[in-house]
């Protein structure tokens, strides 16, 4: 039986976002999520009956990191984070 070594090495680890509130402002949180999901009206507003949920996932760390900006900045959503943590450093 032969031994088989493997080294993965990954600079880009995936990234998930998950929306665990809407916030104040629901419609902006649908504009958002069409945005950045690519889903319709119809499908981003059932989204949000969903909730908490991934709205991203195994996406780049940048890319991660501006639609939670975004949802933060626009919308107020509430956010789990990327990986649990969100980009600056304070827990989500």
């Amino acid at each position: 039986m032969a031994d088989t070594y493997a080294v993965l090495i990954c600079d880009n680890v995936p990234n998930a976002v998950v929306l665990t509130h809407s916030g104040p402002h629901a419609i902006a949180v649908v504009q958002v999520l069409r945005r950045w999901t690519g889903l319709g009206l119809w499908g981003s507003r059932l989204l949000l009956d969903r909730l908490p949920a991934a709205i991203l996932d195994d996406v780049a760390q940048e890319t991660a990191e501006a639609a939670v900006r975004e949802l933060l900045v626009v919308a107020r959503a509430d956010l789990a984070g990327i990986r649990g943590r969100l980009p600056w450093g304070t827990s989500g």
